[in-house]
């Protein structure tokens, strides 16, 4: 295809997923009530668990902040609910480009990293209440805690993506065994520092500070580690069968002679 083809296309996929969008947050402005509930749930748990030792209260600041706060969550509830559409269009545009191996692979990473983030999402919503409480008992007993919502919906949002993009981390050490950057071996024997480096990421990237939300981000990510270990020495095993010669060796591996 020409240039100008390219950009034609992707044009058309550019306004088809907006169009998505647009009807989505729409149909979000009807859900807005269910939005609120579910998004304040691991606010009034957390206030529930800490009960009259603690004061504390959501508010919105300013005159025109409840029409801000309803069309954020809206537009973030359809951004999420048509997520599925325009990444798709994303890859449909970048799918032709790719070679008949390129396309396959493509096509696994889609299908595993796509429920792998939804249950890092998943996760990290049901850490979120723990998390809250710990970070709202810092309150003096004779002061009372005020939360503003837009701060709190964004502490949320970054909460949940870092528990979903954490996930895809140890899908990406197979990708890259897969494209033969790393090997199994590499990885067993960087296994300490890989376990110092998940709980030190996992301690940095959650917004909350308490231990509680950093384990429960660095457990489910050491055993895709380990997944992703004994998936990566298999594959080792497997393409050393179809070696001969001295491709058998990686470039920085010495021969057993």
């Amino acid at each position: 295809m020409a240039l100008a083809d390219h950009l034609r296309e992707l044009r058309a996929r550019l306004i088809r997923s907006a169009l998505i969008l647009v009807v989505l947050f729409v149909v979000a402005l009807f859900f807005y009530d269910q939005l609120i509930d579910f998004v304040m749930a691991p606010y009034n748990d957390a206030r529930e668990q800490l009960g009259e030792d603690v004061s504390t209260t959501p508010v919105i600041s300013g005159a025109g902040g409840p029409l801000l706060v309803q069309l954020k969550l809206c537009g973030l509830a359809a951004v999420v609910a048509s997520s599925p559409y325009w990444v798709y269009q994303i890859w449909a545009f970048v799918l032709p480009g790719l070679h008949r191996n390129e396309r396959k692979w493509s096509r696994i990473f889609a299908a595993v990293a796509g429920p792998m983030f939804i249950a890092g999402v998943v996760l990290g919503y049901y850490v979120m209440p723990k998390g809250l409480e710990v970070l709202i008992g810092f309150t003096p007993a004779n002061m009372e805690n005020l939360v503003e919502f837009g701060a709190y919906t964004s502490f949320l949002t970054r909460m949940l993506l870092v528990f979903g993009i954490s996930m895809e981390i140890p899908l990406f050490v197979v990708m890259l065994n897969l494209a033969g950057i790393i090997s199994g071996k590499a990885i067993a024997r960087h296994r300490p520092w890989i376990i110092i480096g998940t709980f030190v990421f996992a301690a940095v990237a959650t917004p909350s500070t308490d231990p509680f939300s950093m384990l429960m981000l660095a457990g489910p990510m050491l055993i895709l580690f380990i997944v992703a270990e004994i998936i990566a020495r298999s594959v080792d095993r497997i393409r050393g069968r179809n070696l001969t010669g001295t491709d058998q060796w990686s470039d920085d591996e010495t021969s057993t002679l």
